[in-house]
């Protein structure tokens, strides 16, 4: 039934998933650039109300029209609102969809009390279903149970944090950030016990995410050719975010294929 669900929430996108009508500039800077606008066009601005002003908070990933994945982190007690068609936050550019919030639906294990613990993953139903065009387009998920291979050249994209301390990004950003597999990234002098396998790490030189790219995806391109969201941006080092043998967490999605789906068919 899982896998059937799948195929019928996905298989009927008018544009398909993970192939972008503006094909990445696929740098291979080791630090952070500004991305080709609406490059990403599954990456979301997950926004929540200060006053009278929205600011942005998280990052996350658009899965079908109605359904956002983010971080269970990025949650809190808030007012939220996400923007698609979002790449700088500093202007009105025309392709914004704004939509309110339905619905949050927070994995059930995730304690905000133990990060390391697991499970830190969100998923945000929207009050009404997005227009999907050539700015706006869903990822792909991968298949449940999926290892990405060490090495494997992926990027993390958001408006995060330039560098600890520093502002967050205007224009989005993206940044090569190369696998490490599990058993690497669990060495003691990596990140040890605290990985679990549930969770996927990449970059662990200069090159992170940091504050502000909560939520979002690490995208990792298919053998057929469309970019999956292989991870939701969990946590970084508390030295910084651009701390040697401390890549960037992720939350695993393809460990949470199931229940992603099971949460779609649900509500």
């Amino acid at each position: 039934m899982m896998k059937l669900g799948l195929v019928l929430l996905f298989a009927a996108y008018v544009h398909g998933c993970g192939n972008p009508t503006y094909e990445p500039s696929l740098s291979r800077v080791v630090n952070g650039v500004d991305a080709r606008p609406y490059s990403w066009p599954w990456q979301i601005s997950l926004q929540y109300l200060s006053g009278s002003t929205y600011r942005h908070t998280c990052g996350g990933t658009l899965l079908t029209p109605e359904w956002v994945m983010t971080a269970g982190h990025c949650i809190g007690s808030r007012t939220y609102r996400v923007v698609v068609g979002e790449y700088d936050l500093t202007k009105e550019e025309r392709y914004e969809q704004v939509r309110s919030v339905a619905r949050i639906v927070v994995h059930p294990y995730w304690d905000d009390n133990c990060l390391s613990c697991g499970n830190d993953i969100a998923m945000i139903k929207l009050a009404s279903p997005v227009h999907l065009d050539d700015k706006v387009q869903p990822s792909c998920l991968p298949e449940s149970g999926q290892i990405v291979p060490n090495n494997d050249p992926c990027y993390i994209t958001g408006w995060g944090r330039l560098y600890s301390g520093g502002p967050i990004a205007s224009k989005l950003q993206q940044a090569l950030l190369p696998v490490v597999a599990h058993s690497i990234c669990s060495r003691s002098d990596w990140w040890g016990s605290t990985v679990k396998t549930t969770m996927v790490c990449a970059g662990g030189d200069i090159r992170s995410g940091c504050h502000g790219d909560s939520g979002g995806p690490l995208n990792c391109r298919g053998g057929d050719g469309r970019w999956y969201v292989q991870g939701v941006t969990s946590f970084v080092s508390s030295r910084g975010c651009n701390t040697p043998l401390k890549p960037t967490v992720f939350t695993r999605t393809s460990s949470f294929t199931k229940w992603i789906s099971d949460t779609l068919l649900q509500y």
